[in-house]
């Protein structure tokens, strides 16, 4: 990374608060839970997806951090996929519950939020942390934030279940 660009990302860094990170991130995870609402399988899944891509677009632009859509998917997909296995089969299972008639369609709906916005939660906070130190999409390895990614998930979790009360 150039000189020029590691000023750019440092200066757009401190031009944004902890406070407006925190509302980006909240604002992403209660559009995550109510995609998760979605009662048609697998649609939710994919929409939660679209919203994470949507938020570190807006991360990125609020750090000077070149946006790839492709790049961007393939990233999510190992994070959300590598980190725990759990984690995204939690989504996954949660979605597809929703195949069975009455308490499976009841059971994603209550999950599903929850798991929505516990992920992205977790997504908001590696990204914001790895573009605050200067890292790039191009920089990020998946298994150097894996223990990361676990704890804000925990996290996301709890702040979700707050958020859906």
């Amino acid at each position: 990374m150039t000189e020029e660009k590691e000023n750019i990302q440092e200066t757009a860094a401190k031009e944004m608060s902890k406070e407006e990170l925190d509302k980006l991130i909240r604002r992403h995870v209660y559009t995550s839970m109510a995609v998760g609402l979605i009662p048609i399988p697998l649609a939710d899944f994919a929409g939660v997806t679209l919203v994470q891509m949507n938020m570190l677009r807006v991360l990125a632009k609020k750090y000077s951090v070149p946006f790839s859509k492709d790049i961007v998917k393939n990233i999510l997909s190992s994070l959300i996929g590598g980190a725990v296995p759990a984690t995204l089969s939690a989504p996954l299972a949660a979605s597809l519950s929703k195949l069975v008639p009455g308490i499976g369609t009841a059971a994603g709906v209550v999950t599903m939020p929850i798991i929505g916005g516990a992920t992205t939660y977790a997504v908001g906070k590696v990204f914001a942390q790895h573009f605050a130190s200067g890292g790039t999409f191009l920089t990020f390895d998946p298994q150097k934030v894996k223990d990361y990614y676990n704890e804000m998930f925990k996290e996301g979790r709890q702040v979700a279940s707050d958020m859906g009360k």
